[in-house]
């Protein structure tokens, strides 16, 4: 019994924190050139196997789509320079920038509710 368990959850567990394709889309360039376009701009950052991270970003990947004027990037924690760029230091990091500043920052955050409120206070 404890074997099929575990067989299981040896499945599962990967085939959930990758159930979306997790890729790095930032680049400097392109954050400057949405701040002077003036769009929100919404960044996070995760890593391999980290399934909060899947989950962000299938809410960030659908916000994008349903609201008007925001660009949205994705980075893995481990680059370091863009981790130092924004002073992040965790997976599922959430930053949001408006006129070229941020205005709000969460970590852990994978509630659709929660992370459309900070989207729609920022609007």
């Amino acid at each position: 019994m404890i074997r099929k368990f575990l067989i299981l959850l040896f499945f599962i567990l990967p085939i959930n924190s990758i159930a979306i394709e997790k890729k790095t889309n930032f680049s400097e360039e392109l954050f400057k050139k949405a701040q002077s376009d003036g769009k929100i701009v919404i960044v996070s950052s995760w890593i391999k196997y980290c399934s909060s991270c899947a989950s962000q970003m299938k809410v960030l990947n659908k916000a994008k789509n349903e609201f008007d004027n925001i660009e949205y990037f994705a980075f893995d924690v481990t680059n370091k320079e863009i981790s130092r760029l924004f002073n992040v230091q965790f997976q599922t990091t959430l930053l949001i920038f408006k006129n070229n500043k941020e205005v709000y920052r969460s970590i852990g955050e994978t509630s659709k509710t929660k992370i459309y409120k900070a989207i729609n206070s920022v609007i």
